[in-house]
């Protein structure tokens, strides 16, 4: 039996986004899987097994280390618990590998959550630091992941002519979408003077061209179609799923087929989830998009590598209106990883449980109208990973 349209997402939930110092990482996998499984009316005995995304486990205790934590915070032993880490790609890799077993038989009834407890320590003690001095010490001594995607933007700005203005256009219209989202970290309106006098981070990228660090968890329960047919309220079904990973983390930047201006991870997985899904064009096929958007810059590439654009027309399709809430093609409604935040492993859960909702009708005061499918899209490491994922409404 293949995945596509065989596998159902039945219940969904997550935790509030930010800075969330009054809960520890076990409450944040303990509230989303508690969620998720009472949104699918169960309860946790009815769960044969689970996948834990942690990208990131350093910054809480290495209490993410392992599928353990999922046995100590809803005493779920001695059921099997993977633990996924896949640089951003973390979250929508649990919730893959959780379908892939489902459509294979070995279980009934699954769960895939993703955490992350990142603002117990502070930005320099987290990833900065990781990344800065954990690594080769010539290869990537002082790389950090905003002075990574600045080369990108730098490149792709002036390849095509457009401006820190139009980076900005992004930052704004999430900011603005997630103010519709009473659990993304921020949800007030940006203006253009704020966006472009921020303090820099790594030029072109001021602060809100950047992600922020950010707390929080998901989950989303799976059950194979039958069982959705004869026994949820409500289901979406993944219709096609892609992973891909075109490169090395110390390697990645002098790979002489690069070309800075795009993602052949990001192409690549969705074609093979678009095969799946029998899109043939996305543009039109698709009714929203979650796609990955650490900085300004990478929604508009990923526009582009998603096919939803022309290479080096994604600006044109935002500054047209395009992929704004009430657009021909929404992109990141729910106010994207720029004002939801990004706790790595769960972020990827997050986004499946924006689509899913999307095309079941639940998702409140953002619900785009008359959503049948969406995507959701991760990006990792310097580019290198991607996971695409495509969901739809039930078929009659």
């Amino acid at each position: 039996m293949g995945i596509a349209g065989e596998v159902a997402i039945v219940g969904t939930a997550m935790t509030r986004f930010g800075v969330l110092h009054d809960m520890g990482y076990l409450d944040l996998v303990a509230e989303a899987a508690h969620g998720a499984v009472i949104d699918a009316g169960l309860t946790m005995d009815a769960i044969d097994a689970a996948w834990l995304a942690t990208a990131e486990p350093q910054t809480s205790g290495l209490i993410g280390d392992s599928g353990a934590a999922v046995a100590e915070a809803l005493r779920f032993s001695p059921r099997p618990v993977t633990r996924v880490s896949n640089f951003c790609t973390s979250g929508m890799e649990a919730v893959r590998g959780a379908a892939l077993a489902v459509a294979a038989g070995e279980y009934d009834i699954v769960l895939a959550i993703g955490a992350e407890k990142m603002r117990d320590v502070t930005p320099k003690g987290s990833l900065v630091a990781k990344t800065a001095e954990g690594s080769h010490p010539t290869l990537a001594k002082g790389r950090t992941a905003p002075g990574q995607f600045a080369l990108l933007a730098n490149r792709y700005l002036d390849a095509y002519g457009y401006t820190r203005d139009d980076l900005a256009q992004v930052a704004m219209k999430n900011h603005r979408n997630a103010m519709s989202n009473p659990s993304a970290q921020f949800g007030s309106e940006l203006t253009m003077e704020q966006v472009l006098e921020a303090p820099i981070v790594a030029e072109p990228f001021g602060l809100y061209d950047c992600t922020p660090t950010t707390d929080g968890g998901a989950a989303v329960v799976l059950a194979s179609r039958e069982w959705a047919e004869e026994n949820a309220s409500h289901y979406a079904l993944i219709d096609g799923v892609g992973l891909s990973v075109t490169g090395g983390y110390l390697s990645n930047f002098f790979e002489e087929s690069g070309d800075y201006l795009g993602f052949a991870s990001t192409r690549e997985a969705a074609a093979r989830a678009y095969r799946q899904a029998g899109i043939t064009d996305p543009r039109s096929e698709l009714d929203l998009v979650e796609c990955h958007d650490c900085f300004t810059i990478t929604e508009i590439v990923n526009t582009e590598d998603l096919g939803l654009a022309e290479r080096g027309k994604g600006v044109e399709l935002l500054r047209s209106g395009a992929t704004a809430r009430d657009g021909e093609i929404p992109v990141n409604v729910s106010g994207g990883l720029q004002a939801c935040g990004h706790p790595v492993g769960a972020t990827g859960v997050r986004m499946v449980v924006e689509i899913a909702d999307q095309v079941t009708g639940r998702a409140g005061a953002r619900q785009v109208a008359g959503a049948t499918t969406g995507l959701a899209h991760t990006l990792g490491g310097p580019g290198i990973i991607a996971c695409v994922m495509v969901i739809g409404a039930p078929r009659s």
